[in-house]
């Protein structure tokens, strides 16, 4: 059974959420804090499998209890569960480059906690976090050291149908840059044929933090496009392109219906939509599709890697980083019975938590296994600079 510490100033909260936490036979709520100073006492003496962590809270909120767990190097696997973290996702990004590893937006009312949306979600989270063994139908799995070796591929990957899917051009955007980016890429002018590259990456708990350590680290010059699915609801993924942006000299962008494709550019899937990459007159563009959550999440990757079967890329580069579940590895199974692939999965000792590379490890689709700070560099070497 896993421990939880659960932190709200909210009597009634507290209570509510603890009833949905121990309505799961493998939790129990071992301490309940009332304020980030209270919880920062019981963290300095005690270890507990997983923290479910409000943010607004008198004396010291949840921000302020992050900030203090890094100054004193306590380590807590640290899951964000406020109102704020839906109507302040700057809030709830500044949560997760403090530490913590995922967020679930709690409804406002303790009651509405109750129902079936909030109450499976967060129980997700918790065995993501804790690593546990799935309940149907999270595919998350339990670390395991990653093998130092490439794996040799699937030899008759899984099938199944894929979808047909029609798309249209539009008017590419992109956000302004600060006086250190490069300078604007060429008009829509940009047409890949054979001979070229994309670069399809997958992330998700951890993700957001993980993206830091790559994206802000890939050249202004890079020589194809890059495409980003991170599990996130909407209303999160501009907030986080806007931030990957101004750290990075490449563009990065939450991707808009019908952005034509640039090389040093980086699109991020809009939450709560589908992307997919299709060939519109000529040009690779955006096309969001709202068919439900596919392995539970939506935006999901491997409607992205599926939608590229059928382009005129020489290869693609496919990237998985840390996240619950399995998402990734059965796009890129069928990915691979039609293009030409090269995969780059995070290795199991800097993956926030173990899931979605470790499936397409044991599926055998990893070319390459390796730590998060390497992952940026082996995309240049593969892809190139202009």
């Amino acid at each position: 059974m896993k421990n939880i510490l659960l932190v709200d100033d909210s009597a009634l909260m507290r209570r509510v959420l603890c009833d949905i936490i121990e309505s799961d036979k493998r939790f129990r709520v071992q301490d309940r804090a009332v304020n980030g100073l209270d919880a920062l006492s019981l963290l300095s003496r005690k270890t507990y499998d997983a923290v479910v962590l409000d943010v607004n809270m008198p004396q010291m909120n949840g921000l302020e209890l992050l900030k203090e767990l890094q100054k004193r190097k306590i380590s807590a696997r640290i899951i964000m569960a406020s109102t704020d973290t839906a109507d302040g996702a700057k809030i709830t990004l500044d949560a997760l480059e403090l530490g913590a590893l995922d967020f679930i937006h709690k409804p406002t009312s303790a009651l509405d906690c109750r129902n079936g949306t909030f109450s499976q979600g967060l129980l997700r989270i918790l065995a993501a976090v804790t690593d546990l063994e799935p309940q149907a139908p999270v595919q998350t799995q339990m670390p395991a050291p990653a093998p130092t070796a490439p794996v040799t591929p699937l030899t008759s990957p899984r099938t199944a149908p894929v979808r047909n899917i029609a798309g249209r051009a539009g008017a590419f955007t992109v956000p302004e840059k600060t006086e250190r980016k490069a300078p604007a890429p060429p008009s829509g002018k940009a047409v890949y044929n054979s001979g070229t590259q994309i670069v399809a990456l997958a992330s998700s708990t951890g993700g957001p933090k993980a993206l830091q350590a790559v994206i802000p680290k890939l050249p202004a010059n890079l020589k194809v496009p890059v495409v980003v699915v991170q599990h996130m609801p909407p209303g999160f993924t501009a907030s986080l392109s806007e931030r990957l942006n101004s750290l990075s000299e490449v563009t990065v962008k939450e991707a808009a219906e019908g952005d034509v494709l640039m090389p040093g550019y980086v699109y991020v899937a809009m939450g709560g939509k589908h992307l997919n990459i299709l060939n519109v007159a000529g040009k690779y563009t955006i096309h969001y599709s709202d068919e439900p959550a596919r392995e539970g999440v939506k935006p999901c990757a491997n409607y992205m890697y599926e939608s590229l079967m059928d382009s005129k890329f020489d290869r693609v580069v496919c990237v998985v980083m840390t996240g619950m579940g399995a998402d990734g590895t059965e796009g890129i199974q069928h990915l691979k019975e039609k293009k030409k692939i090269h995969v780059i999965v995070q290795d199991a000792g800097t993956c926030a938590v173990y899931g979605m590379p470790k499936s397409a490890v044991n599926a055998g689709l990893a070319d390459q296994i390796v730590p998060l700070e390497q992952i940026a560099q082996e995309i240049i070497t593969n892809v190139g600079v202009k």
